[in-house]
């Protein structure tokens, strides 16, 4: 091992920041835009996936912020109190990842000049975090080069729900960090199981590592009217103008994914590294990949929040959430049925992706 990782990297100047946005469509009616899945516990451990998430990046950094929409501030500083107020950042509207990251790297240089800054998806689920430490090391060491770092995840299938991050050569002087030749968005199956048989190849999992001054400074010169407009508000979030600059300036910054933003233009021209790793990854997206997480009895049934029995009849596997009756399936294999207070959702794994369109179904009747 070279001597930048010969002893183990410190992450006294590490500063974490949580987006939590976004709904989790393909998880209604358990996902609600009032209910978003990150306030969920959907693996029936007792805690929620933004509660795993904050645990598991306070073992790493001692400063955390939560990005996350207004209207939801509230739940989240109630599920972790142990944050200050101050590092719940709720934004009026939601704008993409790209514009509360950046506000958040506003922030923290206002509040304390520039420091390294990792992202992190408040609703992933991460199991092996002995390997997610070792990994945010080494992605912090390669940040500490300039670079904007991605950690990527090591495929275990030709998955077409992720995108792709294709590998260059290793980064000179951090062991485990490669330069990053290009990003490329969800492939079709085909082109997926060829990028596999390829080799060089992670998932996009949004991870992402770097200087909040490096961050900024790109953002200058690619979409400069968001960075004044992030640093303007950061200015005013401490004092009392914070209500007015956040009314007016929000809703004019440019909707867009940290990905477009920066991530694929930085990359084209270098500046971008990558950090493989095996972490015990999962991306709850649908019903198909959180039944894919949990045991079936021995009936086949994997059953969520539910006191009542479950019955099979000339069926095979399924899942079950909620409810407060007994469910027979008779000849449907790998069926879903979900109930809430709201509504009451029967599809099957197979189709899972496509349980987006349920709310829109209801309202256009």
């Amino acid at each position: 091992m070279n001597d930048s990782t010969s002893s183990p990297v410190s992450l006294d100047d590490l500063v974490v920041v949580i987006p939590a946005g976004g709904v989790g469509s393909r998880l209604w009616p358990l996902s609600q835009p009032s209910r978003p899945k990150f306030l969920l516990d959907l693996l029936g451990t007792g805690s929620t996936l933004i509660q795993d998430t904050v645990a598991r990046l306070q073992a790493l950094a001692d400063d955390v912020y939560i990005v996350t929409g207004a209207r939801h501030a509230d739940a989240v500083a109630g599920q972790v109190p142990q944050l200050p107020g101050d590092r719940i950042v709720g934004e009026p509207s939601p704008r993409d990842s790209m514009a509360a990251i950046a506000l958040a790297a506003a922030l923290i240089e206002q509040r304390r000049g520039p420091a390294v800054m990792g992202s992190f998806a408040a609703d992933h689920v991460i199991t092996e975090s002995a390997a997610f430490a070792e990994a945010v090391r080494t992605a912090v060491a390669a940040a500490r080069t300039g670079k904007v770092v991605t950690i990527g995840i090591t495929p275990t299938e030709p998955s077409s729900a992720f995108g792709y991050i294709r590998q260059a050569g290793a980064l000179e002087g951090v062991d485990g960090a490669f330069e990053v030749a290009e990003f490329t968005e969800k492939p079709d199956a085909e082109t997926a199981a060829r990028m596999l048989a390829d080799g060089g190849y992670v998932w996009n999992a949004g991870m992402f590592v770097v200087g909040t001054d490096v961050l900024l400074g790109h953002l200058a010169h690619q979409l400069p009217s968001l960075e004044a407009g992030v640093r303007e508000i950061a200015a005013a979030w401490d004092t009392d103008a914070r209500d007015e600059v956040l009314a007016r300036v929000w809703p004019t910054l440019t909707k867009i994914a940290i990905d477009h933003a920066i991530a694929e233009p930085v990359a084209a021209a270098g500046g971008v590294a990558v950090v493989p790793a095996s972490l015990g990854w999962h991306d709850i997206g649908d019903f198909d990949s959180l039944a894919s997480m949990l045991t079936p009895d021995a009936q086949g049934v994997v059953a969520v929040g539910r006191d009542h029995g479950v019955g099979l009849v000339g069926a095979e596997k399924a899942l079950v959430v909620g409810g407060d009756r007994p469910v027979v399936i008779v000849g449907v294999d790998d069926a879903v049925v979900v109930q809430t207070q709201e509504a009451l959702l029967v599809t099957t794994r197979a189709q899972s992706q496509r349980v987006k369109d349920a709310a829109a179904s209801l309202e256009a009747e």
